[in-house]
């Protein structure tokens, strides 16, 4: 599934996930605010592809700029980059490709029209994190076993990538070496990520998925109904505390306790190597208005006041792997990611 994000005459056609899976409607990007717009309202989220996206803002904004003075030049770009970057403070993919479009800039900002090259850079960043989903996911797909029931909690398919998806990847890549497998996909709420969306891929891979409401992680552990449990990440720290969708800490706790792997899917540009632990991770914290309301339906108290965390942070010791395009990676998690980001350190860049 690649349909959910692209780009066409100069335009950034995104579809709009806060319709799903009712309408499938997409919103036209002509311009740098609507892209800022666009994720900031939630018409995207996940990690990987709020890093694509924020790739095309740079490209859009870069033309404005162009069009309207004929040139453009660092400190447009680090303005453009700063507002990006303020839009979602977790998902680290966001910043690993807004870096990777500073530096692009910088090897061509002596040319009359760097938005060409940018926009290349751009394609590639999306074309390389479906390539990166593709290879995790088979990796993964190694995990599962013919039979199992797996939870999954938010969404972390194609509709959260450039394509394919990472945690749903996995299970899709199961799935399609023919081993039968089933899904629980909790709601998320307050956005229901889970419900909307989860669901609605699942549907479509004709996987078979049952919903369950937040609170059934320990009763579904405890009682062996699900085999394993898969999350994807929106930062993963190099000792692999990782943060995800608030209520994910709770579900691997619940998993630690019965036994039941926990395992992670990202790609390497889930992964923050400059922190040292999930302490540092910064955790946005959204309008409380978001949980009061579904839609422009009040749900509780009108001056009642509500509080909303955006992601949580799962500690490495309840994580049983993590899931990446170079493959496993197991415990000791800090050994591994440090030899990990060495090797891709040294490895030569590949060329545009």
């Amino acid at each position: 599934m690649t349909d959910h994000i692209y780009w066409k005459n100069g335009v950034l056609y995104l579809l709009d996930q806060r319709a799903l899976p009712f309408k499938k409607t997409y919103v036209r990007c002509k311009g740098f605010k609507d892209v800022v717009s666009a994720i900031n309202n939630m018409t995207v989220r996940g990690a990987p592809l709020l890093g694509v996206v924020a790739a095309y803002g740079v490209v859009l904004g870069a033309r404005e700029i162009i069009r309207r003075r004929k040139r453009i030049n660092k400190t447009d770009i680090a303005g453009i980059v700063e507002k990006l970057a303020k839009t979602r403070p977790t998902a680290v993919n966001l910043f690993w490709a807004l870096r990777k479009m500073t530096e692009e800039y910088e090897k061509h900002k002596h040319e009359d029209d760097p938005a060409e090259a940018l926009l290349q850079t751009a394609i590639d960043i999306h074309v390389e994190d479906i390539e990166n989903n593709r290879m995790l996911s088979l990796f993964g797909a190694e995990l599962i076993e013919d039979g199992d029931t797996i939870l999954t909690h938010c969404n972390a398919g194609a509709l959260a990538t450039g394509g394919y998806g990472t945690a749903l990847g996995v299970i899709r890549a199961a799935h399609e070496s023919g081993k039968r497998i089933k899904v629980i996909a909790t709601e998320t709420r307050p956005y229901m990520q889970g419900a909307r969306l989860t669901v609605w891929e699942m549907v479509q891979e004709h996987i078979p998925v049952e919903l369950v409401p937040e609170n059934h992680g320990g009763i579904l552990c405890a009682r062996k109904i699900v085999n394993k449990v898969i999350t994807g990440a929106d930062r993963i720290a190099s000792n692999g505390d990782t943060a995800n969708k608030i209520g994910t800490s709770m579900l691997a706790l619940c998993a630690h306790e019965y036994r039941i792997p926990f395992y992670v899917a990202a790609p390497l540009s889930t992964f923050d190597s400059c922190i040292s632990d999930g302490g540092r991770i910064v955790i946005e914290e959204r309008d409380g208005r978001e949980v009061k309301y579904l839609g422009d339906r009040l749900l509780t108290v009108k001056d009642v006041k509500a509080r909303y965390y955006g992601f949580d942070v799962t500690p490495a010791k309840h994580i049983s792997a993590l899931i990446t395009e170079k493959g496993i990676i197991e415990k000791p998690f800090a050994k591994y990611i440090r030899m990990l980001f060495l090797k891709s350190e040294k490895r030569p860049r590949r060329k545009v």
